[in-house]
């Protein structure tokens, strides 16, 4: 069975080509295009990888983060993309849970190598 990747992106560019990509690399991948249907889909489909942007409508990804692992207790990997490359919001990431963090613009085989690395870590 493959490992369950959950994207949480409202660009819906670049939304498509993460999933290209991590569909290409064998992954099933589950999309959703803000953070209100990503924490939904955290509860209903158990991704094995969940990769967030922070930016975004309804809930931000700071806000993913600290819910699913404060509320959900859920220990799954999360990698945080975001154009904002503030120092304040790696380091927030981070001080909420987050496992990774990639700066946009970022290339798919940098990203494909991060969750293969963290689906190791595991």
């Amino acid at each position: 069975m493959a490992e369950r990747i959950l994207v949480v992106e409202d660009e819906r560019m670049m939304l498509k080509v993460i999933e290209f990509r991590l569909k290409k690399d064998g992954f099933d991948v589950l999309i959703a295009e803000d953070g209100k249907a990503g924490i939904e889909a955290i509860k209903n489909w158990h991704p094995d990888v969940i990769i967030t942007d922070i930016m975004m409508p309804y809930i931000s990804g700071l806000e993913l983060i600290a819910y699913t692992r404060n509320d959900l207790q859920l220990k799954v990997p999360i990698i945080v993309l975001s154009a904002v490359g503030l120092e304040k919001t790696v380091v927030e990431a981070f001080g909420l849970g987050a496992d990774d963090f990639i700066t946009k613009p970022f290339s798919a085989e940098e990203l494909s190598i991060r969750v293969k690395k963290n689906l190791l870590r595991r």
